[in-house]
């Protein structure tokens, strides 16, 4: 009787599978352990500076929240907690690193069927919610479904764009995945998926390239947005409606959900729309009140920020203070201060620096990653970036990043390889 044999690529994949599955089940503790585990598991013999140029600016913001702690009196309760959530960047970048194994492995191939496996589940999730607990309300039904999912856009745009990235489909796969992975994704009905996805469909277009074409385009594109914003924001729209109009308010509220300058919070419906813009005055306002050095190095490891009022949220608790903001660049503000938000800037600017190489399908994959790093400015001022315990984003950079040298190296090689 012949044993089954299971690949070491095989393997990886699963991990792979499981370090992304596992974010979507928001148990935080639950992901820094699966995380750990397999960092430990796939520990490599070699590493190289790339990835960690990628992982100092993070750890960098670690060490001056630590540093800056020993000027406060917070809790060491607190303290843990805030080193394992600014260590959640530098874990998802390792393991995505160490998950990659050489050139050949399917890389782009695994991104996809994953993202295609995670999209049933969510249609699968949706339609028994709406069959069996009959749940018509899109605000309802994307609390038991979930809010958004980054890495289903992901899946979508590899999809999408299969042939630059080497990736055979046959028309019947090419539309069943492009359907399922595309309804899923519009279903979580989330802003920041629908900006996601069209930053990164402009970017594989080469829209960002600055030429006469690609000027017309977002010119184009830009006055579309404003145009339709204009028309969207005079319609008489309710903030509990149903589908279509659910989303519609959101779009209506976006621009200054995030940016108002004043909120009441006597005024609940003003307080829940523009919840965002209220945690960033009161970090600007607790910062400065920390004086000059103070907003340099930050309030440290477990520093917070008394709300005013009671909060619920989405899980059941009930908070009175917050450590942890819907803005990461408010977020690293509080704990490592001006030098911490420089370090962000630093880690976007990696992303943004596009690599030089005659190789077409290097350069697509390094458009991925420059992609990665336009939407992240707007997902870092929204949605944590990379610190947010559901994403995912941070093992896709990794495992990218690592595809991309092995590639470089497999070129180089093939080069000096003499010619018979």
């Amino acid at each position: 009787m012949s044993s089954i044999k299971i690949s070491k690529d095989f393997l990886y994949q699963v991990l792979f599978a499981i370090c992304i599955f596992v974010t979507y089940l928001n148990i935080y503790e639950l992901t820094f352990l699966v995380w750990i585990g397999v960092i430990l598991f796939t520990i490599k013999r070699q590493y190289s500076l790339t990835i960690f140029q990628y992982i100092f600016p993070y750890t960098a913001i670690l060490i001056v929240a630590f540093l800056s702690w020993f000027y406060y009196d917070n809790s060491i309760y607190e303290v843990i907690r805030d080193i394992t959530y600014l260590l959640k960047p530098i874990l998802g970048l390792l393991v995505g690193y160490q998950l990659c194994r050489h050139a050949n492995m399917k890389v782009i191939q695994t991104i996809i069927y994953v993202g295609f496996i995670i999209a049933v589940i969510h249609l699968g999730t949706i339609a028994f919610n709406v069959v069996v607990h009959k749940v018509l309300n899109i605000h309802e039904l994307r609390k038991y479904a979930g809010y958004f999912s980054d890495f289903e856009v992901y899946a979508l745009i590899l999809v999408i764009f299969h042939e630059k990235f080497n990736v055979e489909l046959s028309r019947q796969r090419f539309w069943i995945l492009l359907l399922t992975i595309a309804f899923s994704s519009f279903l979580y009905l989330s802003r920041a998926n629908f900006i996601q996805a069209v930053v990164f469909y402009m970017a594989l277009k080469g829209y960002f390239v600055m030429n006469k074409r690609a000027l017309i385009i977002l010119i184009t594109f830009f006055s579309t947005v404003i145009i339709g914003y204009t028309i969207i924001y005079n319609m008489s729209l309710t903030r509990n409606g149903r589908g279509l109009e659910a989303l519609l308010y959101k779009i209506k509220n976006a621009p200054i959900e995030a940016f108002k300058s004043k909120v009441d919070k006597d005024d609940w419906k003003d307080f829940n729309d523009n919840y965002r813009a209220y945690e960033n005055m009161l970090t600007i306002r607790v910062m400065k009140s920390e004086g000059f050095w103070g907003m340099v190095r930050g309030k440290g490891l477990g520093s917070d920020v008394k709300l005013g009022q009671k909060l619920y949220t989405n899980d059941g608790t009930v908070l009175t203070r917050i450590s942890i903001l819907h803005n990461a660049f408010m977020t690293v503000f509080l704990k490592s201060g001006l030098i911490g938000v420089f370090f962000m800037l630093y880690f976007l600017r990696l992303l943004l620096t596009k690599r030089k190489t005659n190789d077409e399908y290097i350069r697509n994959l390094g458009i991925l990653i420059f992609a990665t790093g336009i939407y992240l400015f707007f997902d870092n001022w929204v949605l944590l970036g990379l610190y947010l315990k559901t994403e995912s984003k941070s093992v896709i950079i990794g495992f990218i990043l690592c595809y991309i040298e092995y590639n470089i190296k497999q070129q180089k090689t093939s080069q000096l390889e003499p010619q018979t």
